[in-house]
């Protein structure tokens, strides 16, 4: 469009020019002048990650080639071309990015290997516990930018290191009213619908916006589903020429399902679909899922992969609410103040008839961070942020007496069910008549010297982070830039059991700690289309429970060890934006040495270095975009744990023919010595491609696929998921400039994949998550 208004504004000129000499040139010659104006039609389809401006975690307005990091920015376009749904969804564009289910509703992304954080408009969302927590509605987000590594000195110490999300919220109109109405409809009956509208209330100064989703969606898998609804509103406000203010405020319900996927997964189940029959018997004498069931195998049966560890009894839902404020002024015309303010309440309650409880009675989180750009000369800016976090978590958890490896899943549903013995309660503490969770602490009632109860993550705790960060960006010449960070953040943190035994002292705890990050990075134009680049990080982060929260660990203290998860990164890259050309690519090499949270509350040191890859072509008719990655992720001689060693310790050796048991029984926590084996879980190379092609003004289509090679599923690499791949296709009709119909069908081939139940691997030798077999989905969009 750019190049028409060019166009037109020269055909004026020259124009004009030619009526001014017309007299002259009559006069001189007979022949009449020819003037022709040519203009570049657009060609552009908003497709490319090139064109993308990213604000935030290292600055604001910045172009993609010169941020010193392995960036993907999904534009609202890009997002509904991908069809883009959940977190696991962004792996179809940015390499490194693939994921274990999170129980069936992720609600955090992994990068590198490794949970990473999610942030909106710059401040982190509450999330789940190490990934398994509340499914994430896209009903308020614009752009989603995936950022490789850990947070910059901007966003803070945080939680999780291996890269982030950040989402950007849908913005009001203030010169233009506009709206979208969505519905869908897919296999398993999944229906959606959204609207969409904006308008401004005050010509050029007050504009809002509102937009609604719902979700009634049945599901492939037995005993599943969602239901949800969320309402966005957001309000923009241009007091003056030098400042903006955006508001936005989101309210989510959630009703889903924890889906454990399928339990015993031998290598014949992932092969060949062969389940091992048999319920798990205790010492005792019992059928009832316990920690020690020995499976004496009954036979092995091709197992419908819709058959998973769910139960229509069980209870799962949640309700949160956020508002985000952004307020932007250009102070003078060196100097600029941005300031942003978050705050999200949280509400959860799962109770599960396998004893899991969560239940979180009430989570507040508020964030205000300040910052501060200052521009001494063309060349040099500064930028000082001064950030506060306070977070308060009140929750009760229990989940010390699941059993998943003893259930036999085509047996009736009362073998999945884990009623409490009277001595499984005695250890526990009744929060509602039949709901039984942990302490908060420790206690030892008959002062025998140990504790008499089951410790999970009921906390009522809370927090203060306050946070001071300076960056200094810098060109030195044309060619080269720099920049460099540090922050500090001040930690005051208290945890409490909410629920104590009766006639027991509530043990508490309060711990303060410093913690600081550091970051350089430099980018060189090698040329004008060529961008190199080198970056490091240190970080010092948080482990933390449900929420956010802190628990009380041994002795009914606050470990130290919550503060001490330290992260490096160093990475190098290329990045290729021809700005006369429709091609982007880029690569990186990297290093991290980062903490994974494991479900006990201990940290385990992992290292990962790797190669990274995306390119993208987007012009009229075709798009084009393919990824790869290779990741050699290790634990950094540290040590690891798994629900059970291997599953062949669930099985007694009485059917040789079936399996070689070893008859240790299961679950059988175990702590695995310091090493530097594999991560299990991972894959170690995946490729992702996507492409559209337009036939017409009117008709599109489009592909996607994605391939990850073999990798282990336990930490004893006795079990493999084997290379696999999904094809997707899509195509869509518009009947006018305004209405759409859109065919997606995922999983063309109908492969039968897997993928890890839970981050770090900790269920690797009990779990395993069937993916969807074939599916599809319709989609009408109008645009008013």
């Amino acid at each position: 469009m750019k190049h028409s208004y060019l166009a037109l504004f020269i055909a004026a000129s020259l124009t004009t020019n030619f009526y001014a000499h017309a007299a002259q040139s009559a006069a001189n010659t007979d022949s009449i002048e020819r003037i022709e104006v040519a203009g570049q039609t657009i060609k552009s389809q908003g497709l490319s990650v090139k064109d993308a401006t990213i604000n935030g975690p290292f600055g604001d307005n910045l172009a993609l080639q010169d941020i010193a990091r392995s960036v993907t920015p999904i534009s609202s376009e890009l997002i509904e071309q991908l069809n883009i749904t959940t977190l696991q969804d962004v792996l179809a564009v940015s390499p490194n990015t693939y994921s274990a289910s999170g129980f069936g509703a992720p609600s955090l992304p992994t990068i590198r290997g490794q949970l990473g954080e999610l942030f909106q408009d710059g401040t982190r969302r509450q999330a789940g516990n190490n990934g398994f927590g509340v499914p994430l509605s896209f009903n308020s987000v614009e752009q989603i930018d995936v950022v490789k590594g850990a947070p910059p000195v901007l966003f803070g110490s945080s939680q999780r290191n291996g890269g982030f999300v950040n989402l950007h919220s849908k913005a009001a109109s203030t010169d233009e009213s506009k709206g979208k109405v969505k519905i869908s409809a897919g296999r398993w009956d999944q229906y959606s619908a959204q609207v969409d509208y904006t308008a401004p209330i005050i010509k050029d100064k007050v504009g809002l916006r509102v937009s609604y989703e719902h979700l009634d969606e049945g599901s492939y898998y037995d005993y599943s589903g969602t239901k949800s609804d969320s309402l966005f509103a957001a309000l923009r406000i241009l007091p003056d020429d030098k400042s903006s203010w955006d508001i936005n405020f989101e309210l989510y319900q959630v009703e889903f399902t924890d889906n454990a996927g399928i339990n015993r997964p031998t290598q014949a189940l992932i092969d060949d679909g062969l389940y091992i029959t048999g319920q798990g018997v205790q010492a005792n004498g019992s059928t009832v899922p316990a920690a020690g069931s020995i499976v004496s195998p009954t036979g092995q049966v091709k197992i419908d992969r819709s058959t998973v560890l769910t139960d229509p009894d069980n209870q799962n839902e949640a309700t949160t609410y956020l508002i985000h404020s952004i307020y932007k002024r250009e102070l003078s015309a060196n100097a600029s103040l941005k300031n942003i303010t978050y705050f999200q309440h949280l509400q959860r309650e799962e109770i599960a008839q396998n004893s899991f409880v969560e239940i979180i009675d009430g989570a507040d989180t508020a964030q205000n961070r300040t910052e501060l750009t200052y521009r001494w000369n063309s060349d040099q800016q500064t930028i000082f942020a001064f950030d506060v976090r306070y977070n308060k978590v009140l929750g009760y958890s229990q989940f010390t007496t699941e059993a998943d490896l003893p259930i036999d899943l085509t047996g009736p549903l009362s073998n999945r069910r884990i009623p409490l013995t009277d001595a499984q309660k005695a250890r526990l503490v009744e929060l509602s008549p039949g709901v039984f969770v942990s302490p908060g602490g420790q206690y030892d009632l008959d002062n025998d010297g140990s504790g008499d109860f089951n410790l999970s993550d009921t906390t009522d705790s809370r927090s203060w982070q306050t946070g001071l960060a300076i960056q200094q960006d810098s060109d030195w010449g044309d060619k080269l830039h720099t920049s460099v960070g540090y922050r500090i953040d001040f930690y005051d943190v208290e945890a409490n059991d909410p629920i104590a035994p009766q006639g027991q002292v509530a043990a508490s705890d309060s711990i303060n700690e410093t913690l600081h990050s550091g970051q350089v990075s430099f980018n060189y134009k090698i040329n004008a289309d060529y961008t190199t680049y080198g970056a490091a990080s240190y970080n010092e982060a948080t482990s933390n429970s449900m929420a956010g929260g802190t628990s009380l660990g041994s002795g009914n203290t606050i470990s130290a060890q919550n503060f001490a998860t330290e992260n490096t990164l160093v990475e190098f890259g290329l990045k290729y934006a021809p700005t006369d050309s429709d091609w982007y690519a880029d690569g990186a090499v990297f290093s991290q040495r980062r903490s994974l949270r494991n479900r006990d509350g201990s940290n385990t040191g992992i290292r990962t270095t790797g190669f990274e890859s995306q390119v993208f072509y987007d012009a009229y008719p075709y798009w084009l975009s393919a990824g790869y990655s290779y990741i050699d992720a290790r634990y950094d001689n540290s040590a690891s744990s798994q629900d059970s060693a291997q599953v062949i310790d669930a099985f007694d050796n009485s059917r040789p023919d079936i399996i070689a048991g070893t008859g240790v029984g299961a679950p059988s926590f175990t702590a695995f010595a310091p090493s530097n084996r594999q991560v299990q879980g991972i894959p170690e190379q995946s490729f992702s491609f996507n492409g559209n092609y337009s036939i017409n003004s009117k008709w599109q289509m489009g592909f996607s696929g994605l391939y990850t090679k073999s990798y282990p599923l336990d930490f004893l690499a006795t079990v493999k998921i084997r290379d696999q791949y999904t094809l997707n296709v899509n195509t869509s009709y518009a009947f006018t400039p305004s209405t759409k119909l859109r065919l997606d069908v995922n999983n063309v081939t109908n492969q039968k994949n897997w993928r890890p139940v839970f981050e770090g691997g900790y269920f690797g030798a009990t779990l395993a998550f069937p993916e969807l077999p074939i599916n599809a989905k319709l989609t009408l969009t109008h645009n008013f």
